[in-house]
């Protein structure tokens, strides 16, 4: 796996168990499923794809990595799926900074988006950037 791959999976990993430990977030939805969910009831989690770029620096390896949370609910309105989007960023500022031969730097919402897919059908986008490099 590449220095960029290794710290990919250290940070999923870390991601993942955050969202689903996370009381106001994994314990009020029906799932957090590492892809997209085949059977899963409303509301749940996915997370999305990691898309990883170059952030090192002369003497250590670092990467740039946006992440994506998409939540599915079916409600008559959004209030539900703003407090889920809410509670997920909360979530990922318990991502521990020290993860195994990383250190993450940064972890920034980018953005949070709820669109509407059809009669009493939501979707959220929590997008967050971040920066981690190589444990010295």
């Amino acid at each position: 796996m590449s220095m960029a791959g290794d710290a990919a999976g250290s940070f999923h990993a870390a991601m993942l168990v955050a969202l689903r430990n996370a009381a106001s977030f994994g314990g009020a939805i029906n799932g957090v499923f590492e892809g997209p969910a085949v059977k899963a009831t409303a509301p749940f989690a996915e997370i999305g794809e990691l898309l990883i770029s170059d952030w090192g620096t002369k003497d250590r390896a670092g990467s740039e990595l946006r992440s994506a949370i998409i939540i599915i609910d079916r409600a008559e309105g959004p209030g539900r799926l703003h407090r889920l989007a809410a509670a997920a960023d909360a979530a990922m500022a318990s991502v521990p900074r020290d993860l195994p031969g990383w250190r993450i730097a940064s972890l920034v919402l980018l953005r949070s988006r709820i669109v509407r897919d059809g009669p009493g059908a939501w979707t959220a986008l929590v997008e967050h950037r971040v920066r981690i490099i190589e444990s010295a």
